[in-house]
């Protein structure tokens, strides 16, 4: 919801700074390079302070950044509001990723991945039902206030319900045995250097440069499309919006599944997983004719899809990292995979930023959107054709 809202107040806030498609294109691009920048440090920070702790610390940060925006006045206090959030945001799936591999063997993670992944997308589909609602009230300042403050409502709830496996009071020793089935992994210091030697990792960064973008792309410029193309009002996209997201939804959870149902059927972790992968990346190509359709709800329908298969393909891939290496390094893994997909998303920024400044179509933006996942996928499958698991070499102590 924080880095929805300024997606949703688009136009509003152009109107009231001024600011053209090329100077919002380079908002979303601090706000993805802090992310990049992020994701290079707080998967090892995560990996040493423990996901709880560290879970913790990034929400406090980005919920304060967030509130920020509401006392800016300027194109350059935004970038710094905007940095700021993207730094701070940069844990949630470092963190998350870790949690999961914590509580879940490998033939559940998937589904659980893609379970809590469709959070984001409930978070996107309130974002323009509520903003509206509070912009009418209190104004754009009141907007980014009270998403932000919603932020340590989450903080709360995360320290009181998390804690590992081992020292939660309702975790039995069956459900720990359960967890715990897949073979035993060491523990002990590792190195970045160690990490970035395998072509696992690769495989694992390359998909998420390729595909992350995308994701941003829906996020940062989807209510705009929806107001240029079809002449949306503020108050009229919400509903669309929402169509949107929960479809995205049942996208993260399905990829989720399939790929688990596949397991649970004896079928191999690489099988499964590309299984999932391919038909996710098939049901996003029909979004290259988005921009060429004249009825609102079949271009609503044709990103929704999309954004379905999004989720879906986005599940399955965040699960690589747990299923290639060690739970001990899977935060700083996810880390490096999502500043990559942050380095993309900055790259995306600019592009389309600059093809409506110079075109005002999304024509362009949306074939891109539509053949990223088939790239993707083939890169992956050329790096690893089976997903083999790593084994990170654990230095002597002194």
């Amino acid at each position: 919801m924080d880095r929805q809202v300024l997606a949703v107040l688009k136009i509003n806030l152009q109107h009231q700074f001024g600011w053209n498609e090329i100077q919002y294109g380079h908002l979303v691009f601090a706000f993805q390079t802090a992310y990049a920048l992020g994701m290079l440090v707080v998967g090892r920070f995560i990996d040493r302070l423990g996901t709880r702790v560290g879970y913790a610390v990034t929400i406090g940060f980005w919920s304060l950044a967030s509130i920020a925006h509401g006392f800016m006045n300027s194109l350059g206090g935004f970038l710094v509001a905007r940095f700021a959030l993207g730094f701070g945001e940069s844990g949630v799936f470092p963190a998350s990723l870790k949690a999961v591999a914590e509580w879940f063997p490998k033939k559940e993670r998937a589904l659980a991945t893609g379970i809590f992944n469709a959070g984001t997308n409930v978070g996107a589909a309130l974002t323009p039902l509520l903003v509206p609602f509070i912009f009418a009230r209190w104004g754009w300042r009141g907007c980014f206030f009270a998403v932000g403050a919603l932020g340590f409502i989450g903080l709360a709830l995360w320290l009181w319900l998390y804690r590992p496996p081992e020292q939660h009071a309702q975790c039995s020793t069956e459900e720990l045995q359960h967890i715990r089935s897949d073979v035993t992994e060491s523990s002990g210091k590792f190195s970045v250097g160690e990490i970035l030697r395998h072509r696992q990792t690769w495989a694992f960064v390359s998909g998420k440069f390729l595909i992350d973008p995308i994701w941003w792309f829906y996020l940062f410029w989807i209510p705009d499309f929806l107001e240029r193309r079809h002449g949306l009002s503020l108050r009229q996209i919400g509903l669309p919006i929402l169509v949107i997201y929960v479809l995205a939804d049942f996208g993260s959870v399905g990829g989720g599944w399939l790929s688990s149902f596949l397991l649970h059927r004896g079928k191999t972790v690489n099988l499964a997983r590309k299984t999932a992968l391919l038909v996710c990346a098939i049901c996003v190509v029909p979004i290259i004719f988005a921009s060429r359709v004249s009825s609102v709800w079949a271009a609503v329908l044709l990103v929704g899809l999309a954004a379905a298969a999004h989720q879906g393909f986005s599940a399955n891939l965040l699960t690589l990292p747990s299923d290639m290496f060690p739970a001990r390094v899977v935060a700083s893994v996810a880390g490096l995979g999502g500043a990559a997909g942050a380095v993309g998303g900055m790259l995306i920024a600019e592009v389309v930023a600059h093809i409506l400044q110079w075109t005002g179509s999304y024509t362009i933006p949306f074939l891109i959107a539509g053949s990223a996942y088939l790239l993707a996928l083939a890169v992956m499958q050329l790096l690893v054709p089976k997903l083999e698991a790593v084994r990170i070499a654990i230095p002597p102590t002194a």
